[in-house]
């Protein structure tokens, strides 16, 4: 049945008026009977000898009596008191007491409780009833109609980082703005467009800037807005949003998180699940028996690799554009946009600090220049300056100092030999990043930090550098060993990541000697559950991945021996200041150095 304004109108009627009729009802209940005090029974038998009750009324739980000057009080008796108690009700009518016997008030109550109760219950299901029908979808239509009337105010010019991705939407505005330009040599224009890139590189920020730059209606959901638990919901919603641009001669349908919608069909879930038919009414609409000429999909997702193979055939998502984190050039651009309005001092050279921020996103960029923001407003300045900017860059990176968390002098000295172990390890190892900063301050989840930057952004890494990072990582387990004699669980997050690297070096990346192979589990995606590797080529798979790690543990075991003097040092300049930088480092390394050679010499 098709659910008409008219219905809807009624349903909430008739859902009103149950309502009113049982609080009319309740409250009728409760102003029909006098007010009654409670009393003991002990009281009440007293009240009868005192000759205070002129009228008593027995119920089967409890008895009511009536004061002279009218008042009412009550008490819970025993069931059958008044049975066994032969002589009672003579007795009372022997003192001039009115005895009158209600046997079925109390269940009277009870049905008329539970009338309310079932007529609050049907009311209440009317009314969700009414929520939950298929005709009445409220978020898409209104988040559609606040595009089609709000816009937005950013442009591309507000974006950065992302050249080639706003080539390719420049040219879909392009399309929408001159359809005849393109068709005159029969180009077609693209159904769908697909944003693809990690967390925080700026795929939506692309698609408000379309709404600001296309003069053409721009339609958006997320979609999360098209999955329900009742089924038909989200398709019915799929198809409001749809009918509201096929209003339009041109439009933009922006889908953000399509990957709430679109997974793929078939994979540990019901074949009539919800989520299905709404991908399948999503499927027909950009691409069925009805025409959608100038409708434009974009949708949005970080996870391509479960959306369904329909959704990604030429005809829906004609294009994929992948966006990723941007390059130096690129967030030297981000941070003058973001800079624009927030003042900074002449020291800032947003260059230097693009150069020290490798595989930020524009979100990690947006939110260094927030941090020092506050920390410049925190120290009563009006501008920022280069020092702010380098502090947020660490709290970005390393996390907020903890100044608070109380060490004690062993866990201090543990800490800073461990640190100074990492720190020997990559400024000795010649395939390694440089160090920027080493610091026994506890940040975020660690007691300490030894923290590297590379002097360019990588791409790819060899196996010489991932070997020298197992073999950084493992540096501060082995100073720990030799300095202090024992181990701690403070190297468990280098080990996990030590585990992790060695296992995409012979898992994924060909570095082991099992030579140029690959080797995975199967997902939860996949459409064959049996691939992957036997259990014989498991255990050599782990036994590689445990070879490579100790080959880094033994490769740092020789480099801290080999310079204990300049890892000594090192905790000992950590115990006393707590942070040093790169420069920092490097003159005590240098120093030790110079020392020992001196003393080889004097002997």
């Amino acid at each position: 049945m098709r659910i008409t304004p008219r219905h809807r109108r009624a349903a909430v009627l008739v859902t009103g008026g149950l309502l009113v009729l049982s609080l009319v009802l309740l409250a009728g209940l409760r102003s029909g009977r006098p007010p009654v005090r409670e009393i003991a029974l002990s009281d009440f038998l007293t009240a009868i000898d005192a000759g205070s009750l002129r009228q008593i009324e027995i119920e089967p739980d409890r008895f009511v009596g009536v004061n002279a000057d009218g008042s009412r009080v009550q008490t819970a008796a025993p069931i059958g008191y008044a049975a066994a108690h032969q002589t009672f009700v003579p007795d009372l009518i022997a003192r001039g007491i009115r005895v009158e016997v209600k046997p079925g008030s109390a269940g009277a109550m009870f049905s008329a409780s539970a009338l309310v109760v079932t007529l609050a219950f049907f009311g209440l299901l009317g009314f969700a009833l009414y929520r939950i029908s298929p005709g009445r979808l409220p978020s898409v239509e209104q988040d559609a109609r606040q595009a089609l009337k709000g816009g937005t105010s950013i442009t591309f010019a507000d974006v950065a980082g992302v050249d080639e991705a706003k080539d390719e939407l420049k040219e879909i505005v392009e399309f929408l703005r001159e359809p005849g330009r393109f068709g005159a040599i029969g180009g077609r224009i693209p159904k769908g467009v697909l944003l693809v890139g990690p967390p925080g590189t700026g795929k939506t920020l692309l698609a408000r800037s379309i709404a600001g730059e296309a003069g053409v209606p721009f339609l958006f959901a997320s979609g999360s807005d098209f999955v329900e638990m009742f089924a038909g919901v989200g398709a019915s919603r799929v198809r409001k949003l749809f009918k509201e641009a096929r209003k339009h001669p041109a439009s933009i349908v922006f889908i953000d998180e399509l990957d709430a919608v679109g997974r793929s069909r078939g994979s540990q879930s019901l074949s009539h699940e919800e989520r299905e038919q709404t991908l399948n009414q999503l499927l027909v609409e950009m691409d069925g028996f009805s025409p959608n000429l100038g409708i434009v999909v974009i949708a949005a997702t970080n996870r391509p690799d479960i959306l369904d193979k329909a959704l990604l055939r030429p005809g829906r998502f004609d294009r994929q554009v992948t966006v990723g984190n941007p390059d130096l050039r690129g967030r030297e651009a981000i941070l003058a946009i973001h800079s624009r309005k927030v003042p900074t001092s002449p020291d800032v050279d947003l260059h230097a600090v693009a150069r020290g921020t490798p595989g930020f996103s524009g979100a990690d960029l947006a939110n260094l220049v927030n941090e020092a923001a506050l920390r410049a407003a925190r120290a009563g300045r009006s501008s920022i300056d280069a020092h702010d900017l380098e502090q947020a860059r660490d709290k970005v990176l390393m996390g907020a100092e903890r100044r608070s968390l109380v060490m004690t002098d062993d866990e201090r000295k543990t800490t800073a030999y461990h640190e100074a172990g990492h720190a020997v390890v990559a400024a000795l190892l010649p395939h390694a990043d440089p160090i920027h900063k080493v610091t026994i301050i506890p940040r975020g989840r660690a007691l300490g930090v030894m923290m590297q930057l590379p002097e360019f952004d990588r791409h790819t890494h060899s196996k010489a550098f991932l070997e020298a990072q197992l073999a950084i990582l493992m540096g501060g387990r082995v100073a720990e060993e030799i300095f202090t004699g024992r181990i701690t669980s403070g190297a468990g997050n280098d080990i996990e990541r030590a585990t992790e690297i060695a296992r995409r070096m012979v898992c994924e990346f060909g570095m082991s000697s099992f030579g140029p192979v690959a080797f995975r589990r199967p997902g939860p995606w996949d459409e064959d559950p049996g691939v992957g590797y036997s259990e014989a080529t498991a255990r050599r798979v782990d036994d590689e991945i445990r070879d490579l790690v100790m080959k880094g543990y033994e490769t740092a075991r020789q480099v801290v021996s080999r310079h204990r003097a300049a890892v000594a040092a090192l905790a000992e300049e950590l115990l006393q200041v707590e942070s040093l930088d790169a420069e920092g480092v490097k003159a005590i390394i240098h120093d030790s150095e110079r020392l020992k050679v001196a003393a080889r010499t004097a002997l």
